[in-house]
């Protein structure tokens, strides 16, 4: 009777174990509120561009979108899991899209995905879903063992007109079909490939109590423009890959909220960190930690509105707001230092005298419940106001692999032992 008895209190434990079971992001990408074009290899918004001979794939799809298309975009997850459910967002559109069907498999190669993997998404129990204007949607649950690290496919069937999409550049290349639907297909022959994302906000998965997200919020240095494109070379990848090797931090999801051009406190390159906290942050599944790394744009985008350029205290005062706000839903928050950025085409000197001084702050002020010195994993030993020359890819803002790398190595992974 005893080892009856014992399977009863076993199994009347377990129960409540696995009710406390909650979904966390694997994956995530920040979707602008303005309309911008982040085409790979073309510098930042504000950068300067040489004049195409004619428009690329992505380019042309931001001005037409989809029609009687399949899309199949590929994702690189951060944690596991056995269960697994996507997040769509018309966040920009004033139109509504509809999904003809949506399925998500393992990625094999290019726009294969692996025999067996393949599973229809419902909506709903329905196959297909209507996405409104400013909505954001969640998927039924799919049984699928998804691998830590892994590439996954996520592919969305348009049957009429979309009109211009709510994209993201993600580094990673998505396929579209010349027409019909493939979402169920091994892969999409003679497909066009784009560096976008298109209304895919985010992949989660079923996990256990003590699994939690850590959300990478900046720039394009967070969104990590200039490293290789289908590498993961993105400094918040790497970071992931840092976090699963260690047992401690195994249980840790990151996800990249950087946005190319973004600023604190004023909208430009979408909207300001300051008006798209709730959604990046406060609205992911599982989040407890935000790394900070933004300020750089306030700071040398300028242009001729002089009024514009922030002090040290209007920035102070941003990034308090983003702590303030944080801490009132439990969340941890990171901070890190703003690279060097001398030479590069917005460095001025008014603007550089701005940057140390903010530095100092996260540095020495005990505001942020961490601190991450980006800028003395990266600078020129002999020139300060540099980046070391290995890690500056020419424009001397954003960084070459090896400098992405040397950020996500200067994490202490012992921040996030601190509940």
């Amino acid at each position: 009777m005893k080892p009856r008895f014992n399977l009863i209190v076993f199994l009347v434990c377990l129960g409540p174990l696995q009710a406390q079971e909650h979904w966390v992001a694997t994956w995530t990408t920040s979707q602008p509120l303005a309309r911008y074009l982040h085409v790979r290899g073309a510098p930042p918004p504000g950068g300067r561009a040489t004049p195409a001979k004619a428009p690329p794939p992505a380019q042309a799809i931001a001005a037409q979108g989809f029609n009687n298309q399949t899309v199949r975009m590929i994702v690189r997850t951060s944690i596991g899991g056995s269960r697994v459910r996507i997040r769509l967002s018309n966040a920009l559109d004033s139109t509504p899209v509809v999904v003809g069907a949506a399925h998500i498999a393992i990625r094999s190669k290019d726009s294969e995905i692996v025999s067996g993997s393949d599973r229809p998404i419902a909506f709903s129990g329905k196959p297909g879903f209507t996405v409104g204007p400013g909505m954001a949607i969640v998927s039924d649950p799919v049984d699928l063992s998804i691998p830590k690290l892994g590439d996954i496919a996520v592919s969305l069937y348009f049957p009429g007109e979309t009109g211009p999409p709510t994209s993201h550049g993600g580094l990673r290349t998505s396929y579209v079909s010349k027409e019909g639907d493939f979402t169920g297909q091994p892969s999409i022959p003679d497909a066009t490939t784009t560096g976008m994302y298109y209304w895919l906000s985010g992949v989660d998965v079923l996990a256990p109590p003590q699994v939690s997200l850590v959300v990478a919020l900046g720039d394009s240095i967070t969104e990590s423009f200039r490293s290789t494109p289908d590498t993961n070379r993105s400094w918040p990848a790497l970071l992931a890959a840092r976090l699963a090797s260690h047992k401690k931090t195994a249980n840790l999801a990151v996800g990249n909220m950087g946005m190319g051009g973004n600023r604190v406190l004023r909208d430009g390159t979408g909207a300001s960190m300051l008006a798209r906290f709730d959604r990046d942050v406060l609205s992911q599944p599982g989040v407890k930690w935000v790394i900070v790394l933004e300020g750089i744009n306030d700071i040398g985008r300028v242009g001729a509105n002089a009024a514009e350029a922030p002090t040290t205290e209007d920035l102070i005062g941003g990034y308090k707001q983003i702590i303030e706000r944080a801490h009132t839903f439990g969340i941890k928050v990171i901070g890190g230092t703003l690279p060097p950025y001398g030479g590069a085409s917005s460095s001025r000197e008014s603007g550089e005298a701005v940057r140390e001084a903010v530095n100092n702050w996260i540095r020495t002020s005990g505001a942020y419940d961490g601190v991450i010195d980006f800028e003395a994993a990266t600078r020129d030993k002999d020139n300060p106001k540099r980046l070391r020359p290995e890690f500056d890819p020419g424009d001397h803002l954003h960084l070459s692999d090896a400098g992405y790398k040397a950020m996500a190595d200067a994490v202490d992974l012992s921040l996030f032992g601190k509940r």
